[in-house]
């Protein structure tokens, strides 16, 4: 099934042109690498998949909703099957770890307190950071905090996983780690997941499907032809 569906988007900010004809496509399970430099237009891309840029002209589709049409009152049924991280992590830095992601299931409907511990164990253990539910971030490492934030993303579910820039923060060896547990997440829960880099190394590291932002366009092709 199509998770995402453009034909012949543009993204526009302020009346600039940021990318034009813009075709993806996105299935359950997969994995997508979007390239290119910084400002060629990457985060506005992912942005326009959870409403937070709108779009005036093309086809857009995203789990079923029409980014064309979609009302306002909509815009959070359809974050919740969003996942999202972050390069700057944006965790609430005055409460633990199990209060940042409880906020954020009670925010999203969730009332039950057996089923809200019980989901947090869960996304906990899926990123490796099953007995640190009372730190708090400042307490952490910018790779734990990472996995936290992959955490928060994974508490509803998502049917896909948006990672903009998640190792831009994080030294080599721990932005490996982060990029494996996205992978590892794709291959188990089958959420696809698309990510942000201007890190070639990650593409050739952990290959996936590969499109790149240039020159106001979106360009699939050879991943070895595009980081060139």
């Amino acid at each position: 099934m199509a998770l995402i569906n453009y034909k012949n988007v543009e993204i526009r900010k302020n009346e600039n042109a940021i990318l034009k004809d813009v075709n993806l496509s996105m299935n359950e399970g997969e994995f997508l690498y979007i390239i290119g430099k910084v400002g060629s237009g990457k985060s506005s891309l992912l942005e326009t998949v959870y409403c937070e840029m709108r779009i005036r002209r093309g086809t857009a589709l995203v789990l079923d909703y029409n980014l064309r049409t979609i009302k306002k009152g909509q815009i959070p049924l359809l974050r919740r099957k969003v996942g999202i991280v972050f390069q700057d992590f944006q965790l609430l830095t005055d409460r633990s770890v199990y209060k940042n992601l409880s906020f954020v299931l009670k925010a999203t409907g969730w009332k039950d307190r057996v089923a809200i511990k019980k989901r947090i164990e869960d996304v906990l253990e899926q990123v490796g950071m099953p007995n640190k539910h009372y730190k708090f971030p400042h307490e952490l490492s910018g790779g734990e905090q990472q996995r936290i934030v992959i955490a928060r993303a994974l508490l509803n579910s998502p049917k896909l996983i948006l990672a903009d820039e998640p190792t831009g923060n994080l030294d080599p060896e721990t932005g490996g780690q982060i990029v494996q547990l996205l992978h590892d997440i794709r291959s188990k829960a089958q959420t696809a997941v698309i990510m942000t880099t201007h890190n070639y190394h990650w593409v050739q590291h952990f290959p996936a499907k590969v499109m790149k932002c240039e020159n106001q366009r979106l360009l699939e092709g050879d991943a070895e032809e595009l980081i060139q």
